[in-house]
């Protein structure tokens, strides 16, 4: 019995120094990417902004503009 508890304490310590070294190797680096939430932030955002540009693209007076300077883009002489 003596040795299957020497067994298990074993394994406990070389589980403990494990998590160690990764803490130590982790704690250097820098959270480069981003959380979930940030990524649904990101994703709201991007949304909004792509319905504020659509409304203005598709505005009456810019569509005009647009629609011109496509036509005097094509009927340019070279």
């Amino acid at each position: 019995m003596y040795k299957a508890v020497q067994g298990v304490r074993a394994a406990a310590v070389r589980v403990v120094r494990a998590v160690r070294v990764r803490a130590q190797l982790g704690a250097g680096r820098r959270d480069a990417g981003m959380a979930t939430a940030e990524y649904a932030m990101g994703l709201v955002a991007a949304v909004a902004f792509a319905v504020v540009l659509y409304k203005v693209v598709t505005s009456g007076a810019v569509s005009t503009e647009l629609q011109d300077i496509v036509k005097r883009a094509l009927d340019a002489k070279v």
